[in-house]
């Protein structure tokens, strides 16, 4: 389960009393609705079949896989499929690699999505082990399914823009800049990534 509502108020809370910028644009913007996906290797399955393609397009391609595997999503019915059998689902050949990556990580136990690491890096070390899953995805996972407090996707674009934003800096900060500037939110920090793209685009600020 991702961040609930309460755990977002309460993560903001204590980010706003330290910084000021977050405490006008919550007053202004108010709290973010919470973002919550599934935990398990499902969700990890429609991240991959949702890189670099349209809303529309992941959807549809979602339906097709998901109808082809069946209800259970068994990670043996992609190890056992034929290229055109995924193609047919819309996976193209390196998605079809990268869906295999992580079935063949679940089936071999390389990765238990019930039991990584308590340690947000070393979680996101063994997420990233799925070939085509960086550290943004992996980052994305553990906040939206497991609700971990504390991760802070420094190399989103929108999180860097939503931050520029609400702490009036005259430029998007680099990566590198985005984790300095947020170092004193800790332990609170997934709680302010969710509020960033809240004000991304809000026309109340």
């Amino acid at each position: 389960m991702g961040l609930s509502a309460q755990q977002i108020k309460v993560g903001l809370d204590a980010v706003a009393a330290r910084e000021p910028g977050i405490a006008r644009a919550l007053e202004r913007a108010g709290y973010p609705e919470p973002r919550i996906r599934p935990t398990g290797y499902a969700t990890m399955m429609r991240t991959i079949v949702g890189q670099q393609v349209s809303v529309a397009a992941a959807a549809s391609m979602w339906r097709k896989f998901e109808d082809y595997l069946g209800p259970d999503l068994p990670v043996e019915r992609v190890l056992e499929a034929d290229f055109d059998t995924l193609r047919a689902c819309g996976l193209s050949r390196q998605k079809q690699g990268y869906m295999r990556s992580l079935c063949e990580l679940v089936v071999s136990g390389g990765i238990d999505f019930d039991a990584l690491p308590e340690g947000d890096e070393e979680a996101i070390e063994v997420l990233t082990r799925i070939k085509g899953i960086g550290r943004w995805s992996a980052e994305i996972y553990l906040l939206f399914a497991e609700g971990r407090p504390d991760i802070w996707p420094a190399g989103d674009l929108a999180v860097q823009a939503g931050l520029a934003k609400l702490l009036g800096l005259e430029e998007r900060p680099s990566e590198k800049r985005t984790r300095e500037l947020a170092e004193d939110w800790r332990p609170h920090r997934g709680a302010a990534a969710i509020f960033t793209w809240h004000c991304y685009n809000n026309p109340a600020l």
